[in-house]
C-alpha cells in the first residue's frame, strides 16, 4: 500500500479531514512541542527572518515559526488544499503568516527569498526527497538555514514482549503512511549532495508510557491497513484497537520512536 501522504491531494476528502485532526493532535503533544523547540533553538534566525515550511499540513509548526523571535514572516506550503484551508482557518488573526498550495519538489517562489527553510515530519513521505532538498537550496539566501526533522521509523515499537501482536499494526502503519522509513539515516548524504554544509544530527527519543498518546493513532491506522491488505478481518482489527486501549487504561502501555533533527547551511 503506498504512502497516503505522498499523494495527499488525491486522498478522499473525509480521510484528509481525519488526518488533519491527527496532525493537530500530534502538534499539541507536549513532547512534540519540546522537540520542535529544541531544534529551532539551534538555528541562528536573523532579525526580520523570512521563513518557509515545506509540507506544513495544518500549519501548526508554521504558527510556531510566525511567533519565533526574529521572524518577520512565515510561509507554509502543502499539496493538500484541505490542509491549507485548515491552516488558514487556524491562523486567523496572525498577521505575519500565509499559506499556499504547492509541491515542495517544484515551488514557484523566488530564488534566495528565505532565511530559513523547515521540513518537519515531511521528507520521509516524499518520493523524490533530493528534488525537495534542491528546491530548499534554491530558495535559501546565502548563509540560510535548512532544518529537517523526521522520524527514524525503523525504531518504532509498542512492544511489551516478544511477538507482540500490536507491532503488526506498527509495521502496517509504516507501509501505508511512510514512503521511506529509512530516510533519516541517509539524509546527511542527500543534504550534502544538494550543496549544503551539514551539521551533526541530534536524536530525540519519544516515549509514551504508561498511557497511550499519539502512537495510538498508529495502531488504529495500521489495523485499518491490515484489513485493506486482506491480512486480517474487521473483527481482528477491532480486537487489536481494543487491546491498545486496554493497555492504556490499565497503565500498561509502552510506545517508542526515535526522531532526529538535522541542520544544514547554504554557503555564504
Amino acid at each position: 500500500m503506498p504512502d497516503l501522504y505522498a499523494d495527499i491531494s488525491n486522498v478522499p476528502p473525509e480521510i484528509q479531514e481525519r488526518l488533519a485532526g491527527v496532525l493537530e493532535a500530534r502538534a499539541a503533544d507536549a513532547r512534540q512541542k519540546e522537540m520542535l523547540n529544541v531544534y529551532l533553538s539551534e538555528i541562528a534566525f536573523p532579525m526580520g527572518a523570512r521563513v518557509l515550511e515545506i509540507g506544513c499540513g495544518t500549519g501548526a509548526v508554521t504558527r510556531t515559526l510566525a511567533g519565533w523571535p526574529g521572524v518577520s514572516e512565515a510561509v507554509g506550503i502543502d499539496l493538500s488544499a484541505i490542509f491549507i484551508a485548515k491552516a488558514r482557518e487556524l491562523s486567523k488573526g496572525v498577521r505575519n503568516i500565509s499559506f499556499e498550495i504547492a509541491d515542495g519538489r517544484s515551488v514557484s517562489l523566488a530564488d534566495a527569498s528565505f532565511d530559513v527553510v523547515v521540513v518537519h515530519t515531511t521528507l520521509s513521505h516524499v518520493p523524490e526527497p533530493k528534488e525537495l532538498l534542491d528546491q530548499a537550496y534554491r530558495l535559501l539566501r546565502s548563509g540560510g538555514w535548512l532544518a529537517v526533522f523526521d522520524g527514524d521509523y525503523a525504531t518504532a515499537t509498542v512492544s511489551t514482549g516478544d511477538a507482540d501482536p500490536l507491532n503488526a499494526c506498527i509495521d502496517a502503519f509504516r507501509s501505508g503512511f511512510v514512503h521511506d522509513p529509512w530516510l533519516i539515516r541517509r539524509l546527511p548524504a542527500l543534504m550534502a549532495a544538494a550543496g549544503f554544509s551539514v551539521q551533526p544530527a541530534r536524536s530525540h527519543g519519544y516515549v509514551e508510557e504508561p498511557q497511550a498518546g499519539y502512537l495510538l493513532t498508529w495502531i488504529d491506522r495500521g489495523a485499518d491497513v491490515l484489513v485493506q491488505n486482506g491480512r486480517i478481518g474487521g473483527d481482528m482489527a477491532e480486537a487489536l484497537k481494543a487491546e491498545a486501549r486496554r493497555r492504556s487504561a490499565g497503565n500498561e502501555w509502552f510506545g517508542h520512536i526515535a526522531f532526529a533533527s538535522i541542520l544544514a547551511r547554504k554557503a555564504v
